[in-house]
């Protein structure tokens, strides 16, 4: 499935900025077998003093800019084309939960797709008893890792609802848990911290999902939204399994991947310093536009 995305994120200030620096994930990863990128551009208005494009211990696409000169709006521009691929059916065989550490410690790699920097907590992702006994309410010891992954993601997707006004992006996974109660972030972070507590490695994926409007409406211009869901590896034979617990879904056509990392914290859209006062306003504004076969 290919698709045109859009993006558009503007910042205004109060108070010009006389310094400014910045982290942007936003360019769509190229990802071998699942997500193929023909063409992207990601335009920074006005044209920072510094400009750098590099890849990040994760492997994702990084942009790092930086203003030295006085600035009182940024505007950040994406236009990309992806096309995610369709995956052959898998095995479907996982370790059972007791047997997935010995799997893990067989891994003799370190770099950043190996399991063991998705185990321990996170800045956005810490251990918690309600969350850890919600969990292992949910498994048993000799059941497969992807049932278990896929069995706590469902749980998730019954017990929470999603509501933009519960939460802000700072919020913490233990809040909205309490609450039942959060958006896409919260939801992943919440299954991330699931999953570890039962030692699955598990990290965080942002992304942009394609959205269908209800049937006789007409799709809205921006009404799309960058996304996030989790990865979770199930071990040597399966590997990483994707799955949205927001939608109750694995991870599929519909979804395409900009970065990877341990939480929120290490993808975030944009974030850094800007020195100003006063008041800022954003807006957000994203079109993920499917196009013919």
């Amino acid at each position: 499935m290919r698709y045109d995305v859009k993006l558009q994120i503007e910042y205004e200030y109060q108070g010009t900025s006389d310094h400014a620096r910045n982290l942007l994930h936003l360019l769509p990863a190229e990802i071998p077998d699942r997500q193929r990128i023909s063409a992207s551009l990601l335009t920074v208005d006005p044209v920072p003093q510094e400009r750098r494009d590099l890849f990040d211990f994760y492997g994702n696409l990084v942009t790092f800019i930086a203003f030295h000169e006085p600035v009182d709006r940024i505007s950040l521009s994406l236009v990309a084309r992806a096309e995610r691929l369709l995956q052959p059916p898998g095995l479907e065989f996982s370790p059972a939960l007791s047997a997935l550490p010995r799997e893990i410690a067989e891994v003799r790699r370190i770099d950043g797709t190996a399991p063991h920097h998705f185990l321990g907590p996170s800045p956005r992702v810490s251990p918690n008893a309600d969350m850890t006994a919600f969990a292992r309410g949910l498994v048993t010891p000799d059941m497969p890792v992807l049932e278990a992954v896929r069995g706590i993601g469902e749980a998730l997707h019954r017990e929470m609802t999603f509501d933009p006004e519960a939460t802000e992006v700072d919020t913490p996974a233990t809040e909205a848990f309490a609450a039942r109660h959060g958006v896409c972030q919260d939801f992943s972070h919440i299954m991330i911290a699931c999953l570890r507590s039962l030692g699955i490695p598990a990290g965080y994926v942002s992304g942009f999902l394609r959205t269908i409007p209800p049937e006789g409406e007409e799709r809205l211009e921006g009404a799309d939204a960058m996304h996030a869901w989790v990865r979770a590896w199930c071990g040597a034979e399966a590997g990483w399994l994707e799955f949205d617990p927001t939608n109750n879904i694995s991870a599929g056509m519909d979804h395409i991947t900009v970065a990877v990392g341990r939480d929120y914290g290490d993808v975030a859209p944009v974030k850094g310093v800007i020195r100003t006062a006063g008041e800022q306003e954003t807006s957000h504004c994203v079109d993920v536009i499917p196009l013919p076969a």
